[in-house]
């Protein structure tokens, strides 16, 4: 079996990840989105391993996969974060460093 599973942890650092390079891409721009509730959806594995110690991981998996030999189920697991900023606890925003306006919004193709 190729070992091409997703740490479930992995899988919500790569959520992290992406929404961090999404404000470093922001810079610049005005508009500014605040992030409300993150809800993450996945089918996982649990599965038991010994090998260094007892411990359960979950792995996420590809709908429809199958367990190896039937010792596993899939099970889904529902996952709703909040992003918030750690230096200020208030909801965390997407966004450049420049004030908004809608000055623009809506202009046609010549900018007014």
């Amino acid at each position: 079996m190729t070992d091409n599973r997703i740490e479930l942890a992995d899988a919500v650092q790569a959520v992290r990840d992406e929404l961090i390079t999404a404000a470093a891409r922001s810079t610049g721009h005005d508009l500014a989105f605040e992030v409300g509730d993150i809800e993450l959806e996945f089918d996982v594995e649990l599965r038991k391993e010994t090998k260094g110690g007892t411990k359960v991981k979950a792995w996420v998996v590809e709908a429809g996969a199958d367990g190896s030999a039937g010792t596993t189920r899939a099970h889904r697991v529902t996952v709703t974060l909040q992003a918030l900023d750690r230096r200020t606890g208030q909801p965390w925003k997407v966004r450049g460093d420049s004030r908004g306006s809608v000055g623009r919004f809506g202009g046609g193709d010549d900018g007014r």
